[in-house]
This record gives C-alpha cells, sequence and structure tokens, in this order.
C-alpha cells in the first residue's frame, strides 16, 4: 500500500496550473486565484495621517505637563491643513493628514480643551499616533503575488493598491457523480434496502468552496454501461471527474473497468484509515476542441471516508490545478485530552475539536460511516501507524479551516 504521502507526491507530480487568465472586478475575485503578481499602484497609506481623534502638535511645544497651546485649525479626514506654527495645535480626527511641522499626535482622552486653548497633559514623543506614509505599501511594491488564493483581505489590499480589476485564473471545472443502486436523493421516498445520499451534498459543497465549478450528473445505475456514459459525459467541457463509491473490487463496482474502457487508471490502496481504496487516472475527451484528457479520481464510499480522502488527496490536487502557490494543509502540535490506546496499523486520521482547555477531544465513535463525526468535528489528528495516544500527549492537528 501506498503511504499518504507517496500518493499526495504522485498526484502533485501530475496536475498541471491552468494557463487560462481573465480579468474580473474585484468585487468578483472572492475566491480566485491571482494570475499575474500585484503591484501597488499608490503609497499606503498615500500620506502621513493620524491613528486617533486628537491634536497635531509640536513636540518641541509640551515640554510639561498641562501645557496650554491654541488650536489654530481643525483638520477632518479627507481634508488639508495648513502648516502648523509653533505654539499652535490643530484639531485632527483619524485619517486625517498630519499638517506640515507637526510631529506627533495626542489623543483626545489626555487632553483638556479651555476656550480656543487645549490644555495636553501627557508628553508626546515624536511620531506618536502617526501613520507614516508608505509604511503598509511603496508605489512599485509587489503587494499580492501570483498564486493567491484570494480572500477578503486579499481584495482590501488589492482595492488599497489602486485596482478595481484583478487578473485571475479561469474556474477549474469538476463534474461529479455517484454510484450505487442503494442510493436515494434526500426529499423523494427511500426505496427498501435504500439510504439516502449525503456524499453527492458533502463533495460538491467542498468542490464549490474551493472556487470551482461544480456539474452534479447525479446517481449513476450500477452498470458498466451506464458508468462508461457517464465517464464519456463528464470529460466533456471539465477538468476533472470526481466519483464516490464503486472503486472497490466486488463484482458491482464498475468504476475500474469503465474508466479502462475510455481512459486509464490506476488503483491504490492508501494506508489510510478511513480510505484505503482511491482511484486515479484520465478519460478521454470525446470533444476535440478542448486538451485530449480530463483527470479523474475515484473516492470511496463511505462517506466520512469519501470527506477525509477528498480534503487529503482531491483537495490539493484542485489547489495545484488552480496555481495556487501553497497547497499545504497547516498541521498544529496540540495536547491530546483523551486516550487512544488501540491504534491501526494504518496512518489514522481521528475526527476532533478544540476544548475550552486549549486541548482536543476525541469523537467517540470514529467509524467511517458516521458522518457526524465529521459535523462535530473542527479537525483531524493526523496519527502515524500504530500509534497509540495518551492523554497529554502532543499530536499533529490539522484545523478544518484551514483547508480552504
Amino acid at each position: 500500500m501506498k503511504t499518504a504521502a507517496e500518493a499526495l507526491a504522485h498526484l502533485l507530480n501530475q496536475a498541471k496550473p491552468v494557463k487560462e487568465i481573465e480579468w474580473v472586478t474585484t468585487q468578483e475575485a472572492l475566491g480566485r486565484v491571482l494570475a499575474q503578481d500585484l503591484v501597488s499602484q499608490v503609497d499606503v497609506p498615500p500620506m502621513d495621517n493620524t491613528q486617533m481623534d486628537g491634536y497635531a502638535v509640536r513636540v518641541s511645544d509640551v515640554q510639561q505637563l498641562g501645557s496650554s497651546l491654541k488650536i489654530a485649525q481643525r483638520i477632518p479626514a479627507g481634508h488639508l491643513g495648513t502648516a502648523l506654527k509653533p505654539g499652535t495645535v490643530a484639531r485632527i480626527f483619524t485619517g486625517a493628514t498630519i499638517p506640515e511641522g507637526a510631529d506627533a499626535v495626542v489623543m483626545q482622552e489626555v487632553c483638556e480643551l479651555d476656550g480656543d486653548h487645549v490644555r495636553i497633559q501627557e508628553l508626546p514623543e515624536k511620531g506618536q499616533w502617526i501613520r507614516l506614509q508608505g509604511e503598509d505599501l511603496r508605489a512599485g511594491q509587489v503587494c499580492l503575488q501570483q498564486g493567491t488564493f484570494l480572500r477578503p483581505q486579499e481584495l482590501g489590499v488589492a482595492a488599497s493598491a489602486g485596482y478595481a480589476q484583478l487578473p485571475v485564473y479561469r474556474k477549474i471545472k469538476v463534474a461529479a457523480f455517484f454510484t450505487g443502486d442503494e442510493l436515494t436523493l434526500p426529499g423523494q421516498p427511500l426505496k427498501p434496502g435504500g439510504i439516502y445520499n449525503s456524499n453527492r451534498d458533502t463533495l460538491l459543497a467542498c468542490i464549490r468552496e474551493l472556487g470551482c465549478e461544480a456539474t452534479d450528473l447525479g446517481i449513476v445505475p450500477d452498470t458498466l454501461e451506464a458508468t462508461k456514459e457517464a465517464l464519456r459525459r463528464a470529460s466533456v467541457g471539465h477538468d476533472l471527474i470526481i466519483t464516490s463509491g464503486g472503486v472497490s473490487v466486488g463484482e458491482e463496482d464498475h468504476i475500474k473497468p469503465a474508466v479502462t474502457a475510455e481512459g486509464r487508471l490506476d488503483m491504490w490502496q492508501i494506508a489510510i484509515k478511513p480510505g484505503k481504496p482511491l482511484a486515479f487516472g484520465a478519460i478521454r475527451r470525446t470533444d476535440t476542441v478542448s486538451a485530449p484528457e480530463t483527470w479523474f479520481m475515484g473516492l470511496p464510499g463511505n462517506p466520512v471516508s469519501s470527506f477525509v480522502t477528498f480534503l487529503l488527496f482531491v483537495r490539493p490536487f484542485i489547489t495545484q490545478l488552480q496555481g495556487r502557490t501553497s497547497h499545504a494543509i497547516p498541521a498544529i502540535m496540540m495536547r491530546a485530552d483523551f486516550d487512544w490506546e488501540k491504534p491501526d496499523r494504518r496512518n489514522e486520521f481521528l475526527r476532533v475539536r478544540m476544548n475550552e482547555q486549549g486541548g482536543l477531544d476525541l469523537f467517540p465513535n470514529q467509524s467511517s460511516g458516521v458522518l457526524t463525526s465529521a459535523s462535530w468535528a473542527d479537525g483531524l489528528i493526523d496519527n502515524p501507524p500504530s500509534q497509540a495516544i495518551k492523554k497529554g500527549d502532543l499530536v499533529k492537528y490539522l484545523p478544518f479551516a484551514g483547508m480552504f
């Protein structure tokens, strides 16, 4: 069996980032991947300005507590004052430009107003409460690098640098279908021996959360011809096909022969729990105007296995196709507040949740069919093969929050 690291390395070696670039408004760029380095068009901030409501002063004019100075001008944000004369102060408001001659701001809470004078009860230091021009960004400086996944804070940086439109890579297009005659869509009557298809909603949401276009091809009957036909349809206009179920070796598992007939396939047994079976390959495209193949990844059918293998293998594969510079899952060493006395020989990924004491609690049922464990959890423990865990041990925690 392959280790998780071996399987991931093989996948990432195959994934080549898309090349097509499109320009979208900064507002529309959320969840996209930046296709070029972004250079700031301006200094940020563009001028020295105040961080506080208060009074702009010359430090040399305030040599003792209680100094009383005349208020010579008032400067709101968006307005320019005049040069500050010695022995005077300027009433100034957050974000306003520091007037020439001033070298500190005293916040209003330590000042006492007395008619057209103000008494200052703090000895200021030079530069106090002043944001310097260009202290965040300088004009011509790279503010966002190619391959950056654009979150709300990156859009704010782009806007502050003067950009109304951004160059991004095109969206990755992913088709998904699900095999199993036992599967029923929620909202339909549950047939005898049937189960509701939870993997459909879980995986399609994961795909969309990564910023991809997701095409739902539904539930495919458990026949070889139906599976082959679904693969042919999914190959057109998509970068990746994902399936759930049918990747074992039973008589009703048709993924392997179908993919082999329509393209090429590697069937892997991966030394992880939950998970283990993973199919990877490519399907020949039936259209002639696009790339010759569409990538294929077949996930196990058990809901937790499907979810975990998506996070460990499909997610980094997709992020590399997107052109992101980083696909690594953040790992934090944290304290286990539980005992795990019977570890598996495989690399385990245990569903856990942070507690108020700064440790990790374990969901009591770690079965691959118990999807509520993934809903309850806020991350996974990456536990090495045959590694028992005792309360107080430091373990490798992978937060879900860092995976999208």
